[in-house]
């Protein structure tokens, strides 16, 4: 007599159960917003950098000096604080560090936030968590070196150039001079920078595994 396999059902229940793919999200919400703060901060950095509005002299419309231009007014215009002479020309030593330094976290912050960028349109999984560990140590780098930048910046005001429009500068103490918005908005954007880092911790998309089936013993 022939016998014929009876199916186990808590079997067949059990294989059906691992052959579900894994569902992934597309976009955790911490990863977009990190992404979308990350190329918000670095427009505001960029803006900061190129603004010639970092000191203004009393008294003086449309005038103002900043990392890289410098302006004197509306009959003379704007024009690079470089001068022909290139990056010597810059009038005190501790601006070309601070431009220096500025560059080079704005420079590390534009690469981490291209990076914030593929993690988010990436797959969840070991790639993306890596990109998202790379980009957050780009950003805490960027943070400490922009902040240098700032750091040393005023003391530059002691040099003749500067004097020349703000009477009695000195190290951080602009005189007659007022601290610009150009400035202003560095220190903030560095300060919001800050918690770049810890939204790139929690950015990786987290993978969702089905709802475990009962079997049927």
């Amino acid at each position: 007599m022939l016998s014929v396999p009876v199916p186990v059902a808590g079997a067949g229940a059990a294989r059906g159960a691992g052959s579900l793919p894994r569902r992934r999200t597309m976009c955790s919400g911490v990863g977009c917003f990190w992404a979308l703060l990350s190329a918000g901060l670095l427009a505001a950095c960029a803006a900061a950098f190129l603004s010639p509005a970092w000191l203004l002299p009393p008294g003086r419309a449309a005038a103002g000096f900043g990392l890289l231009w410098r302006c004197a007014g509306p009959p003379r215009g704007c024009h690079g604080s470089a001068g022909p002479g290139g990056f010597g020309d810059i009038p005190s030593g501790s601006w070309q560090t601070s431009a220096v330094l500025c560059a080079g976290g704005c420079a590390l912050l534009a690469l981490s936030s291209l990076l914030a960028i593929v993690a988010v349109l990436l797959p969840g999984g070991a790639c993306e968590r890596r990109l998202c560990t790379l980009a957050g140590y780009m950003q805490t780098a960027a943070v400490f070196i922009m902040a240098s930048g700032l750091l040393v910046y005023p003391f530059g005001f002691n040099s003749a150039t500067v004097k020349r429009f703000c009477e009695n500068s000195d190290i951080y103490y602009a005189g007659d001079c007022q601290i610009g918005w150009g400035y202003m908005l560095a220190i903030v954007g560095v300060m919001l920078s800050v918690f770049l880092p810890f939204f790139a911790k929690y950015a990786p998309k987290e993978h969702i595994s089905p709802t475990p089936i009962p079997t049927i013993l």
